[in-house]
């Protein structure tokens, strides 16, 4: 017990001893307090930029894809339910959420060359665009659909014969994913020659 005591004594020593001005220990809260700020101050940053508001704030998307959405099921519907950008666009979790965020940088430099910026350069990279959003989608199992929509509570009584078909089966047994056959479920499609099922 001595022993211990001893031990304590000599770590608060070193967390009172001055570095040159302040103390380990001043050092060290401070260093805790400044981690909670720059914390509080990217996850604020990273919810902000997480809304429907911030994805339509640029006309690149408020003039092209957001316009298609209006006329989905998933913006307006019996159920009032609706799904925004992110909802589809960005994981939940946070380490999912934070590559995917990530990944939407290069959506930045995109912005800043204009790469988007008409509705003809949209149009012409339709289909590349709708690709990378296809595969990103089929490579994470249909992450963000699976927020909403789980399979285990889906009553294949109350779907159409076909769709109760393919949940059943292909769905259920992995050979599926969502965006296999829910292409073009909030956004029209673009020129879907050489796309399989299609």
């Amino acid at each position: 017990m001595k022993a211990l005591f001893a031990l304590l004594k000599d770590y608060w020593g070193v967390l009172r001893r001055p570095s040159m001005y302040y103390s380990l220990g001043f050092l060290t809260l401070g260093g805790f307090v400044a981690g909670i700020i720059f914390w509080g101050g990217f996850n604020t940053a990273l919810e902000a930029t997480n809304t429907e508001t911030f994805c339509v704030s640029c006309h690149e998307m408020r003039d092209n894809v957001f316009v298609e959405l209006k006329d989905t099921i998933h913006y307006t519907n019996r159920s009032g339910v609706r799904a925004s950008c992110p909802d589809c666009h960005v994981p939940h979790e946070w380490t999912h959420k934070i590559a995917r965020k990530m990944q939407a940088s290069k959506e930045v430099w995109g912005k800043i060359f204009g790469t988007i910026d008409t509705r003809d350069k949209f149009l012409a990279l339709r289909r590349e665009l709708a690709e990378h959003e296809w595969a990103r989608l089929k490579a994470n199992d249909s992450r963000e659909c699976r927020n909403c929509h789980n399979f285990e509570f889906m009553d294949f009584t109350r779907q159409g014969k076909r769709a109760a078909s393919m949940h059943s089966t292909s769905l259920a047994n992995g050979e599926a994913t969502c965006i296999d056959c829910h292409k073009g479920i909030a956004h029209k499609l673009p020129d879907m020659s050489g796309v399989k099922g299609w």
